[in-house]
């Protein structure tokens, strides 16, 4: 893949936009390490340019308090803002206070059945990353690598193996084999805990 002005641009916003930001469950790891994680995940399926900056920008309108959609578009360009918003649970400036975790996850996957296959991708290779960072921190420190998350791990279990059930359905790539091999290398490790 080359380094183009448009993958550039991206990875410069990103930065940026995610500076100081740190993910949940993994020893204050930045942020920024999920993105280049999915982008290389979409490298081994794909060599669609806007699916790979689509990957590195797919979490700014969730989780970037004053950032929306209109932004992504004018940053970045509106067709990678538009497989963003195929995929994102909700524009942080529109977000339902009042909605459960489940009713959320619900809607997401109910956006999934009509997503684009480029949007379907990312959102591949963004499960695989939560699921195996996810992993990883629980083979080294145990239940304590649950605590931050929104819902329990047997929750989140059941939400990936659902968007796995879609994405079977709805996308011909051999990322959705890589997505249920490390969901029920996930659901293993639950059931038969070290």
């Amino acid at each position: 893949m080359e380094l183009t002005t448009r993958l550039q641009r991206a990875i410069n916003r990103a930065c940026a936009l995610h500076d100081g930001k740190k993910r949940k469950g993994e020893g204050n790891l930045p942020y920024i390490s999920h993105l280049w994680s999915v982008y290389v995940i979409l490298t081994k399926y794909t060599d669609n340019e806007d699916v790979f900056i689509g990957g590195i920008m797919h979490d700014v309108v969730k989780d970037i308090r004053g950032y929306n959609y209109h932004d992504l578009g004018e940053d970045i360009g509106w067709e990678i803002a538009d497989l963003v918003r195929e995929i994102s649970e909700f524009d942080n400036d529109k977000i339902d206070k009042k909605a459960t975790w489940t009713e959320r996850k619900m809607a997401f996957l109910k956006k999934l059945e009509t997503a684009s296959e480029e949007s379907l991708m990312i959102c591949a290779a963004d499960k695989i990353h939560n699921i195996k960072s996810t992993m990883d921190c629980y083979d080294a420190i145990g239940e304590e690598a649950f605590k931050n998350f929104d819902a329990p791990i047997e929750k989140k279990l059941w939400f990936y193996e659902e968007v796995l059930k879609v994405l079977q359905l709805r996308l011909q790539n051999d990322i959705v084999i890589e997505l249920m091999d490390v969901c029920q290398k996930a659901r293993l490790a639950i059931e038969a805990p070290i």
